[in-house]
């Protein structure tokens, strides 16, 4: 039976991979930084699925305990044959309104955990010539709405690179290019996201199914829905003059903006009444 880890696999992107693995009988390695919620999930998906599942608590962004879920994914006996990396979190603020300490945890966390984990599992699954590594990346990597944009373009790169290294080994390696996708992500970086249309969402198990089968086919890039594949072409073929006036690191302050005028507008429409609907005519 095959085995997958997958990191930041309590909530989001991550336990909704861990749900459709399980589902698709993978055992799994579970990696977050919450160990009762860890334990919780593992128990869920026990009463439904008959899988194992190992939980293994690891804040990503301490290099100890990153060295500890590198060193599990080169395990000979309990091998891991798919890869999920999907920890990560947004912070709230522009570049210099955040603390430094934070932004270093941060890219700690969407960058060097990626790194290592994927070096570990490479080498391993290159021997055995047999293996996947899925890097959840972003769209917003095209654009230039700060280091968290910034450290997903690097993500993106990072992959496509591994993907060509490893070409004629039985190892893929793709990138997961989602745009906004439904989950917790905005709520836990207290990120109010009312500004955005409701065609611009999707969901998480149709992303999620998606990023795995394409992984299955060993495509490189995995950018679900047609529309977001067309945004990421314009992305990334417009004039970067462009892409900065469009995405800065401010967008999300013109989005609250535009959410605010929204619902002023709404409200002023409600309350519109007919001459004959007023009270005392």
């Amino acid at each position: 039976m095959a085995r997958a880890l997958v990191t930041g696999s309590t909530s989001g992107l991550g336990l909704e991979f861990a749900w459709q693995l399980a589902g698709t009988g993978h055992d799994l390695v579970l990696v977050s930084r919450d160990e009762d919620r860890l334990r919780a999930v593992s128990e869920q998906i026990r009463d439904v699925h008959d899988v194992d599942v190992e939980v293994l608590a690891a804040d990503l962004s301490d290099r100890e305990l990153l060295e500890k879920v590198a060193v599990r994914l080169t395990d000979p006996v309990d091998r891991v044959d798919l890869l999920v990396n999907n920890a990560g979190y947004g912070l709230r603020g522009g570049f210099l309104e955040v603390g430094i300490e934070d932004h270093e945890m941060q890219m700690d966390t969407l960058m060097k955990a990626v790194l290592v984990l994927s070096h570990a599992a490479a080498r391993t699954m290159v021997q055995r010539r047999r293996g996947a590594i899925l890097n959840v990346s972003s769209l917003a990597g095209y654009t230039t709405a700060g280091p968290y944009a910034a450290s997903k373009s690097w993500v993106t790169v990072f992959t496509e690179a591994l993907a060509m290294e490893l070409k004629g080994t039985g190892v893929t390696a793709t990138a997961l290019l989602p745009g906004f996708v439904q989950t917790e992500f905005h709520e836990r970086a207290a990120m109010t996201m009312d500004g955005l249309p409701r065609i611009t969402w999707l969901k998480a198990p149709f992303v999620v199914e998606q990023a795995l089968k394409d992984t299955a086919k060993g495509n490189v890039l995995s950018i679900p829905s047609v529309k977001y594949r067309t945004a990421g072409e314009f992305s990334r073929i417009a004039p970067r003059s462009m892409v900065r006036a469009l995405t800065s690191p401010n967008w999300y302050h013109r989005m609250q903006q535009r959410a605010v005028l929204r619902s002023r507008r709404r409200a002023s429409r409600r309350n519109l009444r007919a001459p004959w609907q007023r009270e005392g005519e």
